[in-house]
């Protein structure tokens, strides 16, 4: 069996079935296990490295208009692989492929491989899509124990949260700059970890927001997990905002606590790692009710 991945998440899915072996082919952002680092790469970005926050904004609201993807399909090297199956997703129209330049490649690929398309938008779906292709390439027994062992760990979490007295009052942002709230699945973790969701919801996209609508809100907790972006990344933008920029609706936050948590390989990939991010989620909101696991790094906290 030979499968190419297009997307981090799924490759995180793949790898969490007990399929690396079965790996032939990512896409350039797939950094995770470790083992696919040395794999083919099939896709390329559009992105500058140099790129701002801004710049990288204006340029996906550019593809937005033009229903094109920020990252290129290559056919030549997809074609070497010969993939049985090809994961990707149909979630968002610029953090990929192009669903469209998959199909359209892979009609002119001589084995006609299965295209296994991904689209989650809570943390109930992305477990069902660990099922999808656990069923596709025929290890669907496998895929319901790891499902149920992460499902195991949530409802943990969940059963934690209902000892918290108080429940802290969070705003969740995915870009800083301009300001974007969370989306998708991240509202139900914030819920599931015992914290209040003031402008995010529950199964609808991430959405452009001004900083008087956060200010406005009068969070308790900012916690902030940039798409694509590291810590350190992250933390330049929040420098610019607090020390060049001084917008004035940034400066009249006044959150009792500030984090910063990897959005690269937290919180944004739709794959088993959303447990972790909530894990991470929960221990920041309230550490003597949520213990971290070892095997994670708690969020940064942003001295104020």
């Amino acid at each position: 069996m030979r499968i190419v991945s297009l997307l981090p998440s799924a490759t995180e899915i793949i790898c969490s079935l007990g399929l690396a072996d079965s790996l032939v082919g990512v896409s350039h952002e797939c950094d995770y296990p470790a083992q696919v680092a040395t794999l083919p790469k099939v896709t390329t970005s559009l992105i500058p490295e140099t790129a701002s926050s801004k710049e990288i904004d204006a340029l996906v609201r550019e593809r937005l208009k033009t229903s094109k993807a920020l990252y290129s399909l290559n056919q030549s090297a997809l074609q070497s692989l010969k993939p049985d199956f090809i994961v990707t997703q149909a979630l968002c129209d610029v953090c990929a492929v192009a669903e469209e330049e998959v199909r359209a490649v892979v009609c002119k690929l001589p084995d006609n491989p299965q295209v296994i398309n991904l689209a989650p938008m809570t943390l109930a779906q992305v477990f069902e899509s660990m099922l999808q292709v656990g069923r596709a390439v025929g290890k669907e027994e496998h895929a319901n124990f790891v499902v149920k062992a992460h499902q195991k760990r949530v409802d943990e979490v969940v059963l934690r949260s209902k000892q918290m007295i108080k429940n802290p009052r969070v705003a969740f942002l995915e870009w800083l700059d301009p300001p974007f709230s969370s989306g998708h699945w991240t509202p139900e973790l914030i819920a599931m970890a015992g914290g209040i969701e003031l402008i995010g919801r529950s199964g609808q996209p991430s959405r452009t927001l001004e900083w008087r609508e956060v200010a406005d809100a009068k969070p308790e907790m900012l916690f902030i997990a940039a798409c694509g972006f590291n810590v350190e990344r992250t933390m330049q933008d929040l420098f610019v905002l607090e020390k060049v920029t001084m917008q004035k609706e940034f400066a009249s936050l006044r959150p009792d606590n500030i984090f910063v948590a990897d959005g690269s390989q937290y919180f944004n990939r739709p794959g088993p790692r959303l447990v972790d991010s909530l894990e991470i989620l929960a221990h920041a909101i309230d550490p003597t009710i949520h213990p971290l696991p070892t095997h994670l790094q708690p969020a940064t906290k942003v001295n104020k």
